[in-house]
């Protein structure tokens, strides 16, 4: 059994990906996606997107490994990026056909290839090609964009490409993230190719992770917003026999994680995003824990990071 962290754009960036893999509770997590579009990056975009690279050799404080995410459509320049990725240390490189942003569909990324399995094929068959023989080359994909229709062809085109590994989100890009997650999908899909497959989508709880397993017939999970709106979500899993677990949630160290994760951001140099950043993440955290969306209320129009800073200090010592 394996539990991945998803690579949430925009949300899961190397802070959260120390916060979120600290107990040891993920096998792996993956990148932000690196977006390629008209040449071959220089090192510095592959640092700026995984600062783990070069701060713990592609893993995180914990010595969680960090994979690379690449997002194009350009075989030969994907094929080039992903050499170099690999070249600078880059234990997998995964491809993101899931992506359901606008933005991203109409420059040819993400869900909008799974419209051609043609196109998904050349992409990572190039890829594999020019990447060393022994860095993984993995897929991340949607059941389809507008519908299901090619959902097991675009995963034969992943497998027949060389991919090792393909993890599913279970749902359309028009199903965006709507509930229910079709993880029977998964399991249908399952049956057509012999790869590894990690299923994903709509897991919050332990009900859900068992549900999850069972229609997909996966034992290896990958976690997004659940893990995000509950940091103890992947201990809770990995540990669910420990009775010691199943407490309270603590929103008193969940309040020390958003004073760590702003503190964190400032100290990166994104002084003027960091407020922003504490606020994005209340707005999940509200979904399990009420006095999130009471603390989000009041500091929703802060703009100043100091302001949040010493928000969150009072916070913790009224609620210690």
């Amino acid at each position: 059994m394996k539990l991945i962290l998803a690579p949430m754009e925009g949300l899961v960036d190397a802070h959260m990906r120390n916060l979120l893999t600290r107990d040891g509770a993920f096998d792996s997590c993956v990148t932000e996606f690196l977006r390629i579009s008209d040449k071959l990056l220089p090192n510095k975009a592959f640092h700026r997107i995984c600062p783990e690279a070069l701060l713990n050799d592609w893993k995180t404080p914990s010595g969680t490994p960090v994979h690379l995410q690449l997002l194009g459509s350009h075989p030969e320049l994907m094929a080039q990026n992903a050499r170099r990725g690999a070249l600078l240390g880059a234990p997998v490189i995964d491809v993101n056909f899931g992506c359901p942003s606008k933005t991203v569909n109409l420059n040819r990324g993400g869900s909008v290839l799974l419209q051609d399995p043609e196109d998904i094929y050349q992409i990572l068959l190039a890829m594999r090609q020019d990447m060393p023989a022994h860095v993984p080359l993995t897929a991340k994909m949607r059941l389809g964009y507008e519908d299901k229709a090619l959902a097991i062809e675009n995963a034969q085109a992943i497998e027949a490409a060389g991919a090792s590994e393909l993890c599913i989100h279970a749902r359309t890009k028009v199903e965006g993230y709507k509930p229910p997650a079709h993880w029977q999908w998964i399991a249908k899909i399952k049956q057509h190719v012999k790869l590894p497959v990690v299923a994903n989508g709509e897991i919050w709880n332990l009900k859900d992770y068992e549900e999850c397993r069972q229609l997909s017939e996966c034992d290896n999970i990958m976690l997004g917003r659940g893990a995000v709106a509950n940091p103890q979500l992947a201990s809770l899993i990995k540990h669910k026999n420990h009775s010691t677990l199943q407490a309270p949630y603590d929103w008193v160290a969940r309040l020390e994680d958003l004073l760590w994760m702003i503190s964190s951001t400032m100290e990166a140099g994104n002084v003027k995003y960091a407020a922003d950043r504490i606020k994005q993440w209340l707005a999940y955290l509200k979904i399990l824990y009420p006095q999130a969306e009471t603390l989000f209320l009041e500091v929703k129009r802060f703009k100043k990071s100091e302001d949040m800073i010493l928000k969150l200090k009072d916070e913790i010592a009224s609620a210690s």
